[in-house]
């Protein structure tokens, strides 16, 4: 049994923190050399999204790909000796083909996609990622340090167990240099939780990875250099003039890049601000460079590494895309992700893992300063939002001053699904989500109104979703009277009006009870929760242009058409795809599929309690006229029942699948097929699809009483 920092989850928080705010930071100008930078923004200290006319927050590989494969250990187990065979499992589980976590630059020029392909095709990791495999050139971009963070935090003041893991996991997509790079950096990290000596960490890191390498040669002259020259713009010149992009052949060669990290770390280690300043300064690939930093100085000092500088919480206000496979996992926050990487972490140590807060509501604002994506609606200059404690509870605290009723109504909301504006940024990278919460669900808020309130307030549950014209609709809960001092509970049963209808943002809105008054008041969120299995038709909306409908689908198909026919005209042109819609929330229920029709090719069915590309259980139809209960258990498709079934081609068949504990259901024409396995306790509803076309009317989802 292994020990950690009493300080575990709220070190690993401020590292999550960290990495979010080096990539959103570095993001706008990645790839800019420090001249461009120079001419066009100057020296970066603070967010420049807002003059490139850019969102914060945004789809990245960075983000998506450290935050979904360090989830190998949830899904190969939380051990030690985690492969490079299973994490490449878990890419073939997560990643969509062109549309998420990656930049598709191209077999033989992105070196992810060349992995991805490889793996695709059955070249297992290691191999995947080899130099023999790909060449040294594609071997050693930059891409195995970027996606190196989750691995270090979950092995807190263990670097041997952090260059382990960073060595099985770079080895599925790099070799050489790059394998270097991120076994010395994930040491680096996982020390950093224990020590915020800079030279007892690169001395730590350098252990991990041979003398006579190029990265400790490099090291070594970064450090000499910097310790003669005072000013770090001299060793950044030196950097290119020995390191530079005009050494190395390929995209993004990990060695200009490291050695301008190693450089940060040098002269701004001691603090946030000044490493932010100067990474990103430095140019290059600022996203990547700016992000492995941030995680560590922030690893380093804690939350304090956040103070007394710009205020780089208040803008990310805790949110998180992560574009993967898994749609209840890409709108996300770091308080989320915080605990789920603090608990691997004890898994790992053999220790206990941390309750969830208040009952496991969703939004419990636990962690200091989190405030879980929550924010006041633009232009609402009489709102604030911040994270505080209402009598020792750790609470959302919004205060409103000044507000007059006429104004209209203080909202205070949180995404639950893809904002309008990610799309509107023209990148490299797709948005795979689902909605986080849908009709049929119990939204619960336990609130307090300040007992200095000096007027009442009313409250109520606010959602906001697209309509079929993809402009967002509001709907609230009834309202709620807020007494000063005194706590209230709201629920609310997310109406069927929002049927098909993606719940884009949840929240509070609150407003003065009396015509004509002003209100001074704050208002404590202790938490917001929902439960529940949803009760939906998935159906596609009148309006067949709707594209927010199309969106909430997470789609591995080649093929997907809502404008014509049927609601679901599916096609794949080969192998397997699944188009799902979800959350690991959903465990017992049943979905139910109308006028489900094989047009050609097979085995095709419907699937539940889907986590990802490559596990669920699945209904399926075979070319062999049989319908069976089939395991999707990675790279294998395991039988758990079947039936000779004479089904047709072209006709339209009812057909369901039902989980409930560890028993699976489907039923077909009177068949019915049950079977016991226990590997998926919940997940979303899909429809697979194989080498042809399927079509459908509608998926009705609800629950299975207890």
């Amino acid at each position: 049994m292994a020990s950690v920092p009493s300080d575990y989850l709220q070190r690993v928080y401020a590292g999550v923190l960290g990495k979010l705010v080096g990539v959103y930071l570095g993001r706008p100008f990645e790839n800019w050399t420090y001249q461009e930078i120079q001419e066009r923004l100057g020296d970066i200290n603070y967010y420049v999204h807002d003059k490139l006319g850019v969102p914060l927050v945004v789809i990245d590989d960075d983000v998506s790909g450290t935050f979904a494969f360090v989830r190998a250990l949830e899904e190969h187990g939380a051990h030690p000796d985690i492969s490079s065979k299973e994490i490449g499992k878990t890419w073939l589980n997560q990643v969509i083909e062109r549309r998420s976590i990656f930049w598709w630059g191209g077999n033989g020029i992105s070196t992810e996609h060349t992995a991805f392909l490889n793996l695709k095709n059955g070249t297992c990791a290691p191999l995947s990622g080899a130099a023999s495999t790909n060449g040294n050139t594609i071997a050693e971009q930059i891409g195995a340090q970027i996606f190196i963070d989750g691995w270090a935090m979950v092995a807190p003041g263990r670097p041997a167990l952090a260059t382990r893991f960073a060595e099985s996991a770079a080895r599925v997509s790099h070799d050489g240099e790059a394998v270097h790079a991120a076994k010395l950096w994930a040491a680096m990290e996982a020390e950093a939780f224990v020590s915020s000596d800079i030279d007892h960490l690169l001395s730590v890191g350098l252990q991990a990875i041979p003398a006579d390498s190029l990265i400790a040669r490099m090291i070594a002259d970064v450090r000499d250099w910097a310790c003669q020259e005072k000013d770090w713009r001299q060793t950044r010149q030196r950097i290119e003039d020995n390191y530079g992009y005009d050494k190395y052949l390929g995209i993004c060669h990990v060695i200009p890049n490291h050695a301008v990290m190693i450089m940060a770390l040098l002269y701004g280690g001691h603090d946030f601000h000044t490493a932010m300043h100067i990474i990103n300064t430095s140019g290059w690939d600022t996203d990547c460079n700016s992000g492995n930093v941030a995680c560590l100085v922030a690893l380093m000092h804690g939350l304090s590494a956040f103070q007394g500088g710009p205020d780089w919480l208040g803008p990310l206000a805790d949110r998180v895309i992560i574009s993967s496979a898994d749609g209840g996992y890409s709108i996300n926050n770091a308080s989320r992700i915080a605990y789920n990487i603090a608990n691997l972490g004890l898994r790992l140590s053999n220790l206990p893992e941390i309750p969830p807060p208040k009952k496991a509501a969703q939004f419990h604002f636990s962690l200091p300063g989190g405030v879980q994506g929550f924010r006041a609606t633009a232009n609402q200059e009489t709102v604030s939002v911040s994270q505080g404690l209402n009598n020792g509870i750790n609470s959302l605290v919004i205060r409103v001053e000044g507000l007059q009723s006429m104004d209209g109504t203080a909202e205070v909301m949180t995404d639950t699904f893809t904002p309008l504006d990610i799309l509107q940024v023209d990148r490299n990278y797709e948005m795979m989500a689902s909605p986080l919460v849908y009709p049929g669900q119990l939204l619960t808020a336990e609130v307090c109104a300040a007992g200095s309130s000096t007027e009442e307030a009313t409250a109520c549950l606010r959602a906001k979703a697209y309509d079929e014209q993809d402009n967002l609709i509001t709907v609230d809960s009834a309202a709620t009277t807020l007494l000063p001092g005194k706590a209230s509970k709201l629920e609310w049963l997310i109406p069927e009006s929002l049927q098909n209808r993606p719940i884009q943002q949840i929240g509070l809105a609150v407003k003065p009870k009396r015509f004509h008054s002003t209100l001074d008041t704050t208002v404590y969120l202790d938490s917001l929760r929902w439960d529940g299995i949803p009760r939906v038709c998935f159906k596609r909306p009148a309006n067949k242009s709707q594209s927010f409908w199309r969106r909430s689908w997470v789609s591995s198909i080649d093929k997907m058409h809502t404008d014509m026919g049927p609601s679901f005209f599916l096609a794949q042109d080969r192998g397997e795809g699944i188009l799902s819609q979800g959350t690991r929330d959903w465990d017992n229920y049943e979905a139910v599929v109308s006028n489900f029709v094989v047009n050609f090719g097979g085995p095709m069915g419907i699937a539940t309690r889907v986590q990802g590309l490559n596990r669920y259980y699945s209904l399926l139809f075979s070319k062999t006229k049989r319908v069976a209960l089939v395991k999707a258990a990675d790279e294998k498709r395991i039988e758990l029942a079947s039936e000779y079934f004479y089904w047709e081609h072209d006709v339209k068949y009812d057909v369901s699948l039902a989980a409930q504990g560890n028993k699976i259901i489907g039923r077909v024409n009177g068949i019915v097929l049950e079977a016991i396995d226990t590997d998926y306790a919940g997940g979303a509803v899909g429809l697979v699809v194989t080498d042809g076309s399927l079509s459908a009317d509608s998926i009705t989802v609800s629950p299975i009483a207890q």
